[in-house]
């Protein structure tokens, strides 16, 4: 098998990775056949995995309502928080806008936000 084609191979595929995986352990030489179907299984199944149930990157969004929920703050807070008006909090939170630079750099600053994550990059 190249490659996991659909839903049932792929649940072929992982029940049988779990099934190796009680067969082997740390100790189980990497030329084990057992062992050489487990890594080989498993990277298909984790390629199907990644092409079908990949969650995706959150967005700014995702992370800015995380972080209100977090910290427990609203909008207003954060717009006191970051000195900018409520209604630009609510652009950011619907995605109407995004934050300028100055913005985005005090909500990496204020709210402990990595500001690869603000900036998208």
């Amino acid at each position: 098998m190249a490659k996991i084609e659909n839903e049932a191979q792929y649940n072929w595929a992982l029940s049988k990775v779990e099934e190796l995986l009680r067969s082997t352990d740390e100790k189980t030489p990497a030329e084990d056949s057992n062992m050489i179907e487990l890594k080989l299984l498993s990277d298909l199944v984790a390629d199907y995995s990644d092409e079908h149930y990949s969650i995706g990157e959150p967005t700014l969004v995702d992370i800015l309502k995380l972080r209100m929920y977090e910290m427990g703050i609203t909008q207003k807070k954060l717009s006191e928080l970051l000195e900018v008006s409520p209604s630009r909090i609510s652009d950011y939170l619907t995605g109407r806008s995004e934050p300028t630079l100055k913005v985005a750099r005090e909500i990496s600053l204020k709210l402990n936000i990595d500001a690869h994550i603000v900036l998208g990059v």
